[in-house]
């Protein structure tokens, strides 16, 4: 088993973390907190798995999701703090 076998392991242990607070948030901010977390956790793995594999084309991958990931991340704020007013 690898360290990188090790981290993957942590990273699905993260992502369940995530599901179970995306499952139990008792506002609409937690489960937005929740969904971005676990989009981190998803782009980690893509990384990682690209280290792992030694796959120069998931690294691309990793940077789109990053972007995606910011430009979402400040959607689902908006979205929290029209529906808290």
């Amino acid at each position: 088993m690898t360290p990188l076998d090790i981290v993957l392991a942590a990273l699905g242990l993260a992502m369940l973390v995530a599901v179970v607070r995306l499952i139990a948030g008792p506002t609409d901010a937690d489960r937005a907190v929740a969904v971005d977390y676990g989009f981190f956790v998803t782009v980690a793995v893509l990384a990682v798995l690209a280290v792992r594999l030694d796959e120069r084309s998931l690294l691309d991958l990793v940077l789109v999701a990053t972007l995606v990931g910011f430009l979402a991340t400040v959607a689902l704020a908006r979205l929290v703090q029209r529906r808290s007013r």
